[in-house]
């Protein structure tokens, strides 16, 4: 069962959990009853892997990292089982909590490759997408979606149910509580910037995708109305229509839970 590894004197870990070859665990670490790990994980010193979580290949956590806690929500049921699930390549910072989910058999996902600084926080029921970053200090709240390629800055806070879309990048210390679409820029509390140009560059998006994806910006996000009802008029337009990113962002308007975020040019104008 842990055939390779290298367990800590002062770690204790569950003979009921599973560790692939050649892991680590470090000082005082705790490894708890049904946790799986894949190959070469490193589980730094003082960090708690509670109950259940799985972890994949080549997953390091930070110390003082805790991975399946309990859902901070006053009525969760702690007799409930449920998980928290990373993927392969990522990194975990010291000090970062994943909460597990509330409902039963439920999952907190963490893509692949993404790094979760020091001190962030996923709430229960939280999805990341692939390559998603969080700054030190980030907190997401409960079931929050956030797209591939997300970065969201240091001390950010993320209200509860909210949707992020792919490539976006949130700013340090902002506050969001209104859904933000992909591949744009958010700085203090709920205020669109622009398109994620930077990361749009990164991820060599091609000049006719940009065009497009500025196009569909400057139609949703910069005349003022109805985002949703825009987005419905608009998405037939040729530009968009051939446009596979150009769609997905005027696409992500057709679907509301807690409203959109705003411009920054229509709030100074208001």
């Amino acid at each position: 069962m842990f055939m390779g590894s290298q367990i800590h004197s002062t770690a204790i870990v569950s003979p009921e959990s599973n560790l692939g070859n050649q892991c680590k665990v470090g000082a005082y670490a705790i490894v708890e009853d049904g946790v799986t790990m894949g190959e070469k994980c490193d589980i730094e010193a003082h960090a708690v892997i509670k109950k259940g979580t799985v972890l994949g290949n080549d997953v390091r956590v930070g110390h003082f990292s805790v991975l399946g806690g309990d859902p901070q929500h006053l009525k969760f049921d702690r007799s409930i089982d449920s998980i928290v699930k990373v993927s392969n390549d990522v990194r975990i910072g010291e000090g970062v909590t994943i909460h597990r989910s509330m409902y039963a058999n439920g999952v907190t996902k963490i893509g692949a490759r993404c790094f979760l600084m020091g001190y962030c926080h996923v709430g229960h029921d939280g999805e990341l997408g692939d390559e998603v970053i969080l700054a030190n200090g980030a907190l997401l709240g409960g079931h929050v979606s956030v797209g591939d390629f997300t970065f969201i800055g240091g001390g950010a806070g993320i209200h509860q149910f909210i949707r992020i879309g792919a490539g976006a990048m949130i700013g340090g210390l902002a506050e969001v509580s209104r859904d933000v679409p992909p591949h744009v820029t958010v700085a203090g509390r709920n205020q669109s910037c622009g398109l994620n140009l930077t990361g749009i560059k990164r991820r060599k998006i091609s000049e006719e995708e940009t065009k497009a994806l500025k196009y569909a910006y400057r139609q949703v996000l910069m005349k003022g109305g109805n985002p949703t009802e825009i987005a419905t008029n608009c998405i037939t337009e040729q530009i968009i229509k051939v446009s596979p990113k150009a769609k997905e962002f005027v696409e992500f308007f057709l679907t509301e839970s807690r409203g959109f975020i705003r411009s920054r040019s229509l709030l100074v104008k208001s």
